[in-house]
């Protein structure tokens, strides 16, 4: 068994999309009408037939209360690898991405942790060798 799809809930998909895309810099894999909805899968340039990440409608009152909560307490929905925790948080802050913690060590690995303007606090990390 492995990981096909992780999910990050999102209030407004084009504008999640946009980030992902624009700012982050994966790429579209699925983007399927589905109702008033898509089926909007985006995975790494790093690993196009990795694991997807799936942008979820957040239409479901349990699933916003829960991203709420997290997000007014400053727990990340998920986390993503860098191999240079430094280069990617000095990319990203020159695109504008406000950080929430700059890169910050514990236990042999350093991370970041950024507000994806879509609800959720996103957490990059780099594993030590």
């Amino acid at each position: 068994m492995k990981m096909h799809i992780k999910s990050v809930m999102v209030a407004d998909q084009a504008k999640a999309h946009k980030f992902y895309t624009d700012v982050l810099g994966f790429k579209t894999k699925h983007n399927i009408e589905f109702g008033e909805h898509r089926w909007l899968t985006l995975v790494s340039p790093e690993e196009e037939d990795g694991v997807e990440l799936a942008l979820e409608p957040n239409v479901y009152p349990a699933a916003r209360s829960l991203q709420d909560s997290l997000h007014k307490d400053g727990i990340p929905w998920t986390q993503f690898s860098v191999p240079n925790l430094a280069a990617e948080y000095e990319r990203l802050a020159a695109l504008g991405v406000e950080f929430r913690t700059p890169p910050t060590e514990a236990g042999g690995t350093r991370f970041a942790t950024f507000d994806d303007t879509c609800g959720n606090l996103i957490q990059l990390i780099e594993v030590a060798d």
